[in-house]
């Protein structure tokens, strides 16, 4: 079985820091993923027997590193749908840019539009038709070599946000083809992970803080 960085365990909750290519739920790909690995693990970690419980409250991307945080309970996994739906978490994420943005700090606002076709988004500038607004607030918080580490959070939860966000600023992530990077990094890496989760806990009703180590792209 693949080792897991077990980053937060509780009766209720489990978060992971997943590895970039690493998918968070199976797809028509038949790669294996976070879920069915979190399962083996508690499985073979609690030595219990038949089919183990395990709810993915929600997904980053498949390139993207950093926290996933799955519930262990079926009344976990319906809080934490719901403190999700109701943007009571907040999410930080790093992303790695090629180029310094021109604002050291601001807050974007997009309207995206995803293509199903190439499982590609376009974000758009103004409203239009069936489009799903998007807002983050960035800030640069370092240079590292040629790049550039800004500090993101995602105040909406829409596909690609972050990616597509930050190429329209004209901040592409590194790495990040689809979305306006150069060059590609080995296997498939992208310079964006997600790096904090706070929250009040669904069962327990205290503040929750997850801190996924980064990778050593960004150092």
């Amino acid at each position: 079985m693949q080792k897991l960085n077990i980053i937060y365990e509780d009766n209720h909750l489990i978060a992971v820091n997943k590895p970039s290519g690493l998918l968070v739920q199976g797809d028509r790909t038949g790669d294996i993923c976070l879920l069915d690995l979190t399962k083996e693990f508690l499985k073979e970690t609690y030595n219990k027997p038949g089919n183990i419980f395990c709810g993915c409250i929600h997904r980053i991307d498949r390139p993207v590193s950093g926290c996933v945080l799955m519930a262990k309970t079926s009344k976990a996994l319906e809080r934490m749908n719901k403190i999700f739906s109701q943007r009571e978490v907040q999410k930080t994420y790093w992303a790695l840019v090629h180029k310094k943005p021109i604002n050291l700090k601001g807050i974007l606002t997009h309207y995206i539009i995803k293509n199903e076709q190439q499982n590609k988004v376009k974000a758009y500038d103004s409203a239009r038709p069936n489009a799903l607004e998007a807002l983050l607030e960035y800030e640069l918080i370092k240079q590292v070599n040629k790049g550039y580490i800004l500090e993101v959070k995602p105040y909406t939860g829409r596909p690609h946000q972050i990616r597509s966000q930050l190429a329209a600023m004209g901040c592409p992530i590194v790495g990040d083809v689809k979305y306006g990077s150069p060059a590609p990094l080995p296997d498939a890496v992208i310079g964006l992970h997600s790096k904090e989760l706070r929250f009040v806990h669904p069962v327990k009703n205290e503040s929750v803080y997850i801190d996924a180590a980064v990778p050593r792209i960004f150092l």
